[in-house]
């Protein structure tokens, strides 16, 4: 069971990303994208019209599919609080 704490925490810094307006690293997009997916169970193919975007995508997921969702989301946290508000 997920710790309601992390659940809320992560839902924040998710917030936080789509409310953000900057433009963002493709590698922190691809990063978070990956961390997104697996705290979330969501292991559809990626759904971009650019084969190229699938694969980065696809890319991104291999090199985290080792972590747990409670891991993924607590990598999300962190990635946000670095990469974007510490830079802000």
């Amino acid at each position: 069971m997920i710790d309601e704490k992390l659940h809320k925490k992560f839902n924040k810094a998710v917030d936080f990303v789509n409310d953000y307006t900057e433009p963002l690293p493709a590698d922190l997009l691809l990063k978070l994208y990956a961390y997104y997916k697996i705290a979330n169970k969501n292991f559809d193919h990626p759904g971009s019209k650019t084969p190229l975007i699938n694969a980065f995508k696809a890319n991104a997921l291999i090199q985290a599919k080792n972590i747990s969702i409670e891991e993924a989301m607590q990598s999300y946290i962190k990635l946000v609080d670095i990469e974007i508000r510490m830079k802000e």
